[in-house]
């Protein structure tokens, strides 16, 4: 563990059996903190998840829990607790995406969305920042989107995603203020990110490539290492900022 940058630490990253949040809590992991993985759906995912950090010499948990709703999430915060003692950082990943046009936004894809993507950072972040409080210490990082920066962010995107991401970058300033000196807050925003290659066609990739000044989409990796920079000491002196990383597709 010695030299590891968040050795001792303890991580609990939201939706993180795949993707986005798959990549962060291993990133975590490969710096030796211990990490909690939540899910809602992908159990399995979380669970292999866990075992990938576990074979990187951590302590690692899959938790359980739907972070719409309170009761999930204050069971879920009591347990990563329970079995260490303390959240020293929480990443608010998880988060539901819809590209659905305005007359297609039902009400209950509405509440869904934000649901999860606003309240659930709301809810998730209250519970874990007791505890941080409490102790004099703590980071929070919340993934925004560049859906909630533009309306027109390369990709098509529904009303209801668009305001919940913009909901986040409030929310992390808001939590900034409330919650300094104790606790820093900052969030991420990605740009069109090759999470999912099998839900991405060829054409697709080359169609936003084009738009996108880097020429090419990011990577998980490239998201979480942009989140580890943010819950580092190196970036002691940054709380309520967003960090765009998107290969320059938002300049605007």
């Amino acid at each position: 563990m010695e030299g590891r940058r968040f050795a001792g630490k303890v991580a609990l990253v939201t939706g993180a059996g795949r993707g986005i949040g798959r990549a962060i809590a291993l990133a975590f992991a490969r710096e030796g903190a211990a990490v909690a993985i939540n899910y809602m759906a992908t159990r399995e995912g979380a669970e292999r998840t866990a075992e990938e950090a576990r074979r990187l010499g951590v302590p690692a948990l899959a938790v359980p829990a739907d972070v719409s709703l309170a009761s999930d999430v204050t069971a879920m915060i009591a347990q990563v607790e329970r079995e260490w003692g303390r959240i020293d950082i929480l990443v608010n990943n998880a988060a539901v995406f819809s590209p659905a046009p305005l007359f297609e936004v039902t009400e209950a894809l509405w509440d869904r969305i934000q649901g999860i993507n606003m309240k659930g950072v709301f809810l998730c972040s209250q519970a874990a920042a007791r505890g941080m409080v409490q102790r004099g210490s703590g980071v929070i990082i919340n993934l925004a989107s560049g859906g909630g920066l533009s309306p027109d962010p390369g990709y098509d995107v529904s009303v209801a995603y668009a305001s919940s991401k913009a909901g986040v970058l409030m929310l992390t300033k808001r939590l900034a203020l409330e919650l300094a000196p104790a606790v820093r807050v900052n969030a991420v925003a990605p740009g069109m990110i090759d999470s999912k290659p099998e839900q991405m066609s060829d054409a697709f990739r080359a169609r936003f490539a084009a738009q996108t000044p880097l020429r090419r989409l990011g990577w998980p990796e490239e998201i979480a290492a942009a989140v580890l920079f943010l819950a580092s000491d190196e970036a002691a002196f940054i709380t309520g900022q967003t960090l765009n990383v998107d290969g320059g597709i938002i300049t605007h």
